[in-house]
């Protein structure tokens, strides 16, 4: 089988590459990124692929890169929030036009699956005291942010060209995935690599802000079940399927265990603002994959985040050179663009 893999140079694409190249040994494997701030090909270094740089917005690069190819996996995407808030065109541009440009090619070429990744951020906020609501696949779309609402729009986008064009496609909505080769930027990656270097970690407000953590490899074997289930049983077509950790920790429970991990006290901690809109609470309800495909995080938030401490103290090499020159968005630079709206 032919797999089309897009963003494969991101973080979670590139788990996802690592994890079918190591199932599925056999499989021709293409990875399409446009190499953008968070897409970096030594991701991928010692994995076999065949690797296009190109723009999921050039209908002549999707065309070329998705010739022959049986199944789609589409995870290129711009995914910070903060950045969404400072620049929301890109965001726009590449999450929705992007999308569009590969749905019409994978029509054109009568691909047998188009599996699209996206977030629980689609879904909006959850109050905080309110402990027993979780995201599903039937939660109103309520999105916050500039990106949320670009992912949102491409999840509609996605099932519009299965129910009104007949193309084969399946969604996954995951919760916040961590784990090695995530872009120091992210709120683990970014608390880890500052107590690496010795800097206080920059927690928003009092850290009460809810997510629900999923191990990056538990995703790739959830989708796994969903793509290869989807290609032998019809009625997996058209679904989509929630995804998360079972792992929900607030912001400073997420801290505390990074800062024993380190032997640091809470004076490691600076306290900065929230962002604009920033949700409260995140919960996935991953009952129907469970129930349909028998699926399971397989990883223990607690031991996983010990052992993705020690990638990132084994690869400084990989992280130092993203975080030097890169400005940190803070919440200052946010307001600054609605202070001149």
């Amino acid at each position: 089988m032919k797999i089309l893999i897009t963003g494969g140079c991101g973080f979670i694409g590139s788990n996802f590459v690592r994890y079918w190249r190591k199932k599925y040994p056999e499989d021709e494997i293409v990875v399409l990124d446009k190499l953008t701030y968070a897409g970096h090909k030594e991701n991928l270094s010692g994995i076999e692929h065949k690797f296009i740089q190109g723009d999921i917005c050039d209908p002549s690069v999707v065309a070329g890169a998705m010739q022959g190819a049986d199944v789609v996996v589409h995870f290129a995407a711009e995914s910070h929030v903060d950045r969404s808030i400072i620049g929301p065109g890109v965001f726009i541009r590449t999450n929705v036009i992007g999308t569009h440009v590969l749905l019409e090619e994978a029509l054109r070429q009568k691909i047998k699956l188009f599996h699209h990744v996206s977030t629980d951020e689609v879904f909006g906020s959850l109050p905080l005291d309110k402990s027993e609501l979780r995201f599903n696949e039937t939660t109103n779309y309520s999105p916050s942010s500039p990106y949320s609402a670009s992912k949102a729009s491409s999840d509609h986008l996605v099932r519009a060209y299965y129910r009104t064009f007949g193309l084969p496609i399946t969604i996954t909505n995951t919760s916040n995935n961590y784990g090695p080769y995530q872009d120091p930027e992210k709120l683990i990656p970014r608390f880890v690599t500052n107590l690496i270097e010795g800097k206080k970690v920059p927690l928003m407000g009092n850290g009460e802000n809810v997510r629900d953590w999923c191990y990056v490899e538990d995703h790739c074997s959830a989708m796994d079940l969903v793509i290869t289930g989807a290609l032998k049983d019809q009625k997996i077509i058209g679904e989509t399927f929630c995804v998360g950790g079972e792992s929900e920790k607030s912001n400073i429970e997420i801290t505390n265990i990074l800062l024993e991990i380190f032997e640091k006290d809470n004076s490691w901690i600076e306290k900065i603002q929230h962002r604009l809109g920033h949700d409260e609470r995140y919960a996935i309800d991953s009952s129907k994959i469970k129930k349909m495909l028998g699926w399971e995080p397989g990883n223990k938030l607690e031991d996983r985040l010990a052992e993705t401490v020690q990638w990132y103290k084994d690869n400084e090499w990989w992280w130092k050179p993203l975080k030097e020159g890169r400005p940190v968005i803070d919440p200052d630079v946010q307001l600054e663009r609605v202070s001149k709206v």
